[in-house]
């Protein structure tokens, strides 16, 4: 079973007109006659011929092969060659335009600036400015290194009666001063001591073998004199 042929989208040109239409042949026997014509050079006979339409140039005139006359098209004229040295000339011209654009913008420059008197007296100078006056406040002396031990703080190589009081009491203090002397020199067997005491009970605020404020603070809250 056939299927049905798709729809043809609609022709948007102008209607086309026939030129020709096939109908049957009015006579039997002129059909007879070419059937089997066209049977005898081996053509099939569609039973119908071909008939001019009225106000049309029946097929394969030559009205309708006559060719069309050629459009003329418009010749631009041949470009006259430019003579020689015409480009050296625009470049000189170019070039003189330049210079005086450039000469009068700085004739205008020149213009505008103000005229000089001869005669005029020269803009004074500016006095001199003093000399700035002292600071009144006085600067304050500079302030001794301050210890980080403390104040009183005994080291080795100090002398006096701070260090024969400190030998007094490291010798209270059991095995830290045993044998120790007291001439109040703080020589390095007094170092070894106030070593051996701040690492027995844990000191840890002045230097190693210093007698400072928090080493002082331990030994005096421990000994009386």
């Amino acid at each position: 079973m056939s299927t049905p042929s798709e729809p043809r989208p609609p022709h948007d040109g102008p209607a086309l007109e026939p030129i020709r239409v096939l109908r049957p042949r009015r006579t039997d026997a002129l059909a007879e006659l070419m059937r089997e014509f066209r049977q005898d050079t081996g053509q099939e006979d569609s039973g119908y011929e071909s008939v001019a339409l009225p106000g049309r140039p029946p097929p394969g005139s030559e009205a309708l092969t006559r060719e069309r006359p050629p459009v003329a098209r418009a010749t631009r004229p041949p470009t006259e060659a430019a003579p020689p040295g015409a480009g050296l000339r625009r470049a000189a011209v170019v070039v003189a335009v330049l210079a005086a654009a450039v000469i009068g913008f700085g004739g205008a420059l020149l213009l505008r600036g103000e005229p000089v008197d001869a005669g005029a007296a020269p803009a004074p100078h500016p006095p001199r400015s003093a000399a700035p006056a002292p600071d009144p406040t006085p600067t304050p002396p500079a302030t001794a290194a301050v210890d980080p031990d403390g104040t009183g703080t005994l080291r080795e190589g100090a002398s006096g009666p701070e260090v024969t009081e400190l030998q007094q009491r490291l010798l209270r203090i059991p095995d830290v001063y045993r044998d120790g002397s007291t001439s109040g020199s703080y020589d390095p067997a007094l170092t070894a001591a106030v070593a051996r005491f701040q690492l027995w009970y844990g000191i840890r605020g002045d230097e190693t073998g210093v007698y400072g404020d928090d080493t002082r603070a331990a030994l005096e809250s421990r000994t009386d004199v």
